[in-house]
């Protein structure tokens, strides 16, 4: 599956800032299994600690809610949502992932702890996902 993507640039005097929005196709379902997944189009956000799904579509792809944490919003408001754990499939990876149960029509977001997971990070020339560079820790 490959991302869409779509620039925004502003000119101010001569400096030029890019502002890239990703989107991608991916597939979220219960941990285990592939019964209910269902296909979601995810605004990839690295702001976003966690993926959020709206809850109708969690619920309908099998997640089940273990817990309710804090969110919250850009704008300083704040709400209790419930907490899955979902197995998340985007461009042939997959990774076991905690997400958000939003409110019906929330925008769904990918978020920094499933792109690690995925290995994956955004390519800020393309606009699009790319396997994460490797990180050597120790000297082995």
């Amino acid at each position: 599956m490959e991302g869409f993507g779509r620039a925004v640039i502003e000119s101010r005097g001569y400096n030029t800032a890019v502002m890239g929005i990703t989107y991608v196709e991916g597939l979220v379902g219960p941990v285990s299994g592939r019964a209910g997944e269902a296909k979601i189009r995810f605004l990839v956000d690295t702001g976003a600690f966690y993926t959020v799904v709206p809850a109708n579509v969690a619920r309908s792809a099998g997640i089940k809610p273990v817990r309710t944490e804090r969110v919250r919003f850009a704008d300083g408001r704040t709400a209790r949502w419930r907490v899955g754990e979902a197995r998340l499939r985007v461009n042939g990876r997959s990774t076991a992932t905690w997400v958000q149960f939003g409110r019906p029509g929330t925008q769904p977001l990918l978020g920094a702890y499933t792109l690690e997971g995925l290995g994956l990070t955004v390519n800020p020339r393309t606009r699009k996902l790319s396997p994460s560079p490797e990180v050597i820790v120790a000297k082995l």
